[in-house]
């Protein structure tokens, strides 16, 4: 069968994120959201999402096809229902779709023509950007599961400090010396050649996804997914970093999620909480205004290849968009735009060809090309986010 992704009705609630990656993409828990399905259906996917994104994200459409709503995470039951689909039959859970048979002969797809299956059992669904590290916890132990079914961990190195062994899986090259993994609150993953530097404390649930590294005397806890080819260090609570980005330093990062290509600063601190403790409001693109969240503690939303230099402060519920670059003294506002360029003191446009050089290095030093599929993206994020740029 045919596995197409699609976005859903919640791509325009999930950005930044979804300015530069389709919803598939997103990662939470270990995997990323097309990760988990593929695993569960034993089948690669393809997506539908926003044209300016298919030339890198391409769909792949055969005469029967079932589409899958990729804000859904799968589960046993769930995936199984889905494989089992048959012509005009679509799955819901309430008013929500989360999969449909089609087949390339039907010219539009009505579902008060098709065989409703509902789903009433619970699953994971990702609909605003804070679901990202507030669900991380329960995604982390859902993949932990999937990842390591009938395997055997590397043996954990005799100088390790360990509580709860049995909860603890370690690929293949991996290096881990005196640290101390405390897996009674949730299972620690640590993936293929990652590094946990000496010194380092790490509280279950724990996501050290393939070539990613934890620096020397990190303090770590509360669901937190370091992905591929990340550095993390300082202080990390409940957060969840993509890919190839960089908190490599003293500093604290909490409730947050950063996408790919970010690097915080030596000492950065964001805050998760604030001083009256009330419930934090994040900006939503959807609305464009503020949005209750239903959080107490919620940090940093930062959009791929955005930076920020040294003692950089964010409020509680700041949202940094795409390619943005911030420094200086003081707080900067709690929304920036894509593409902005300063800092406490106001705001520039950071120009893309600027923008692009920086990138360019950034990735190369990864062994990553910076190309034009990239470059057209951005440029497009570029224009379509104008309007909140003070010109």
């Amino acid at each position: 069968m045919n596995y197409i992704l699609f976005d859903g009705t919640v791509r325009t609630a999930l950005l930044p994120f979804t300015f530069t990656r389709p919803v598939a993409d997103i990662r939470i828990g270990i995997l990323t959201i097309r990760e988990k399905w593929e695993r569960h259906l034993g089948s690669t996917t393809t997506t539908l999402t926003e044209e300016y994104l298919s030339e890198k994200y391409p769909m792949v459409e055969m005469e029967e096809n079932v589409m899958i709503n990729a804000s859904f995470l799968p589960n046993e039951i769930l995936s199984e229902m889905v494989s089992n689909l048959e012509p005009n039959q679509a799955i819901f859970k309430g008013d929500e779709v989360i999969a449909f048979f089609t087949q390339e002969s039907q010219e539009e797809v009505d579902f008060n023509e098709y065989e409703i299956i509902e789903y009433n059992e619970d699953c994971l669904f990702v609909a605003n950007p804070w679901d990202i590290f507030a669900k991380n916890d329960a995604a982390i132990r859902e993949d932990f599961e999937l990842l390591t079914e009938d395997r055997k961990s590397q043996p954990i190195p005799k100088s390790v400090n360990v509580i709860s062994p049995e909860n603890i899986f370690i690929e293949e090259g991996a290096k881990l010396e005196f640290v101390t993994l405390n897996a009674s609150t949730g299972p620690i993953y640590i993936g293929k050649n990652s590094e946990i530097m000496e010194g380092s404390v790490i509280r279950g649930p724990f996501a050290l996804c393939e070539e990613a590294q934890v620096k020397l005397a990190t303090k770590v806890y509360g669901a937190t997914t370091v992905g591929p080819h990340c550095r993390i260090g300082g202080e990390v609570n409940n957060s969840v970093l993509f890919g190839y980005s960089n908190k490599g330093h003293d500093g604290f990062l909490g409730n947050s999620v950063l996408g790919e290509w970010c690097n915080i600063g030596a000492d950065s601190n964001n805050s998760n909480l604030k001083n009256n403790y009330e419930e934090v409001k994040l900006w939503s693109y959807e609305t464009e205004g503020f949005k209750k969240t239903g959080l107490q503690f919620c940090g940093l939303m930062m959009g791929d290849h955005s930076k920020c230099g040294i003692n950089t402060m964010f409020n509680t519920g700041t949202v940094v968009g795409v390619s943005t670059n911030i420094f200086g003294s003081g707080f900067p506002r709690n929304f920036i735009p894509s593409f902005s360029w300063g800092g406490a003191s106001g705001f520039t446009t950071y120009i893309t060809k600027k923008a692009f050089e920086t990138a360019r290095i950034v990735m190369s030093r990864r062994h990553v090309d910076f190309d034009e599929k990239e470059a057209r993206i951005l440029e497009y994020v570029f224009e379509e986010t104008k309007k909140w740029r003070k010109e």
